[in-house]
């Protein structure tokens, strides 16, 4: 047998408002979602690391202003023209291996004038 999902409506942050006494009251406004800065506006720094990785290099690439979703996009299309693994953790782009040539070459290529070696 499978078991049933639990109610998701124990708490009262997760039920909907429907009714409030208090006149002065007004419902929470969603935020906007953040832009990203112009390439041109990016101070993006670019290191070598091999500090807690079991002697293994890695380039890093911190920085960077704007939603997650345009680092993601920026981490894969770096890992993808460096030909290597890594990941998008804590707002860096952790790209496996010693390319720190390739990544400044490619953010500059891309209009990112502020980043710096």
């Amino acid at each position: 047998m499978s078991k049933k999902p639990k109610n998701t409506f124990n708490s009262f942050s997760s039920i909907p408002l429907v009714y409030s006494t208090n006149p002065d009251y007004m419902q929470p406004q969603e935020e906007e979602p953040k832009t990203s800065l112009p390439p041109a506006e990016q101070a993006l720094r670019v290191i070598l690391e091999t500090k807690h990785r079991a002697g293994k290099t890695v380039t890093i690439v911190y920085g960077f202003e704007g939603p997650e979703a345009d680092l993601e996009a920026l981490g894969k299309a770096l890992k993808n023209f460096c030909g290597t693994g890594g990941a998008v953790k804590d707002g860096e782009i952790i790209i496996q291996g010693d390319h720190r040539q390739k990544v400044f070459q490619y953010l500059k290529q891309k209009g990112y004038t502020k980043a710096k070696l």
